[in-house]
């Protein structure tokens, strides 16, 4: 029996039709059964819809019984209307069985339910930036999200840069001496920074203690990056954590007044402020190559030397 793939647009307008197009064929010949929303390709100003178009879509979503709920693709949208979300009918659709899976923009409706109800959703591809892709859609995300769909995702790996370093108590070390550490039975959790620090003071930003974090962005100079850290940081989320995992900062650039301020130097200061385990390079973002990541669950990040592992073993 094919898996079932539910398409939805719970945040912008999808502009380019033909990534969309290309994704659906794209997954069809991966031998899923897609199945369309209604209103996948409305638009409303900036929106795939107005607000009570976007929210019927994603409650269609959560009545579909389909395997994976995919976005065709981020943008803005889901803050405004993370009231209206019927979260309990999402938990339940996900307890039967329904992986909700995107990033970006989905980042805030990732956090909302994992506040309201603990539910698990996965970070992971979008239709069109991923399996809409104009060139072959990435080996290691197609995958992945096969692993997802099929109940087989046991955890992701990755190398860390050779010149990362990462903090213990504070400290400085580097990575090429770090020997072998785990962190056990810690919640994975996070996404986009400008998403999760706009959720600072809100109901939707789940409390996680000692938990995993991840972060990621696109189009965000470093010094943003920093700021939206520092609010993490004054709003006491990022004591709580074990540990903060940069994921791919893509799509900035560096302007002469930086004189050497860099994204590294927002690590290196992060790395002074907080006691937490903090690692680069993880394959995840608004990139080809990403790995889903399962958002809400108890988690182990192993470290030997420059090999990295986040592992959480069978989902189903």
């Amino acid at each position: 029996m094919k898996k079932h793939i539910y398409i939805y647009s719970p945040s912008s307008a999808v502009r380019d039709k033909a990534s969309f197009k290309r994704g659906v064929k794209r997954l069809q010949t991966l031998g899923y059964e897609v199945e369309i929303d209604e209103a996948a390709l409305a638009t409303h100003q900036r929106f795939a819809g107005d607000d009570e178009t976007r929210l019927a879509a994603i409650h269609r979503a959560a009545a579909s019984g389909a395997d994976v709920a995919l976005i065709s693709r981020g943008g803005y949208g889901l803050s405004r209307i993370l009231s209206g979300i019927n979260y309990k009918a999402v938990a339940k659709a996900i307890a039967k069985g329904t992986q909700f899976v995107g990033l970006s923009d989905f980042t805030a409706f990732q956090t909302a339910l994992l506040a309201k109800t603990g539910a698990v959703t996965w970070a992971g591809p979008a239709l069109g930036e991923d399996f809409g892709s104009a060139t072959t859609p990435d080996d290691i995300m197609e995958a992945c999200f096969d692993d997802l769909i099929t109940g087989q995702g046991e955890g992701a790996g990755w190398q860390l840069p050779k010149n990362a370093t990462h903090s213990v108590a504070g400290n400085e070390i580097s990575e090429g001496n770090t020997g072998t550490f785990s962190i056990n039975n810690a919640v994975l959790w996070g996404g986009n920074l400008a998403m999760l620090s706009s959720l600072v003071g809100t109901p939707y930003l789940p409390a996680v203690k000692g938990g995993i974090l991840f972060l990621e962005d696109v189009g965000e100079h470093p010094y943003r990056v920093e700021r939206m850290l520092t609010q993490l940081l004054h709003a006491g989320v990022l004591a709580q954590q074990k540990a903060v995992i940069f994921g791919q900062f893509s799509g900035y650039k560096l302007v002469p007044h930086d004189k050497g301020f860099k994204l590294a130097t927002v690590v290196t200061w992060l790395q002074s402020q907080i006691k937490a385990r903090v690692l680069t390079g993880l394959p995840f973002g608004h990139v080809a190559t990403k790995v889903l990541l399962p958002v809400g669950f108890k988690t182990t990040l192993a470290v030997e030397g420059r090999d990295a592992f986040l592992l959480w073993g069978h989902q189903h």
